[in-house]
């Protein structure tokens, strides 16, 4: 990538942009990531196929390293950038085109570091609750993010730009059938510990010692009774009493904070 400052080995041309609008998914199959920490994760990446990158000379001076030199670079101006990303998308000047993320099998997860909790999504489908989940995931050390397959959302830039370069960290492994997956969770020795308001014990009571994987629902509906079946233990947060619920990516990041503090 570019040194500040350096433009020596970058190559490109400013020209028309094309593409619509959209919330960062190419008409191609690809997908449009912007945002400097999420196109800098990106482009560092080495699991990341690239198609080509968008940018204003001040985007490209804002990236730490260098860009190889015939990477598929074209400046832009601000406008047309623009153009291609959803609107008033703060893309900071960079606009990155590439493949999205090879699909990953949940017993290549389990099986890697048992010690770092996993985190489960029960139809959580606001793409920036969960690109705040992995961004929080990969704050704390979490080993993977687990959703379903349907009724979550895709790979794109608005998940990518909430995470904050996360996405290309913590490994995010969609699943036809959540219940068969939290089976397999325990099979691989997890506490499934689910996330509801309505428990009884806190979640400093139910948090286990050993591997944890920390299961929420959906915003506002919450997790469907068979996922909440399929958990060793419900618990809750200990919040006022004036406050109904927090966000769901809130309380992954407070779950994720006690799992590290233990």
């Amino acid at each position: 990538m570019a040194k500040r400052g350096d433009k020596t080995n970058l190559r490109g041309r400013a020209g028309r942009m094309q593409g619509g609008r959209g919330s960062g998914r190419a008409s191609t199959g690809q997908i449009r990531l912007w945002g400097r920490h999420a196109v800098e994760a990106a482009l560092m990446n080495p699991q990341r196929q690239h198609r080509k990158l968008w940018a204003t000379r001040e985007g490209i001076a804002s990236l730490n390293g260098e860009l190889p030199a015939d990477f598929p670079l074209e400046y832009a101006e601000v406008a047309d950038l623009g153009r291609l990303v959803a609107r008033d998308a703060p893309h900071q000047g960079l606009v990155l085109e590439c493949a999205p993320l090879e699909e990953l099998h949940l017993a290549d997860v389990l099986d890697s570091q048992p010690a770092r909790p996993v985190v489960v999504l029960d139809q959580v489908t606001d793409p920036h609750n969960v690109g705040a989940i992995l961004r929080s995931a990969a704050a704390f050390n979490a080993c993977a993010l687990v959703t379903q397959d349907r009724h979550a959302p895709p790979e794109s830039g608005v998940v990518a730009k909430s995470a904050s370069g996360a996405l290309e960290i913590v490994p995010w492994v969609r699943v036809v059938n959540l219940a068969r997956a939290l089976e397999e969770m325990a099979e691989a020795g997890y506490w499934r510990l689910g996330l509801a308001g309505e428990a009884e014990a806190t979640l400093a009571d139910a948090l286990p010692a050993g591997p944890v994987a920390f299961v929420l629902g959906a915003e506002g509906e919450g997790m469907r009774q068979n996922i909440a079946g399929h958990c060793d233990a419900l618990c809750r947060l200990p919040i006022s009493a004036a406050m109904e619920s927090l966000n769901v990516s809130n309380a992954a990041a407070i779950a994720l904070y006690a799992a590290a503090a233990r």
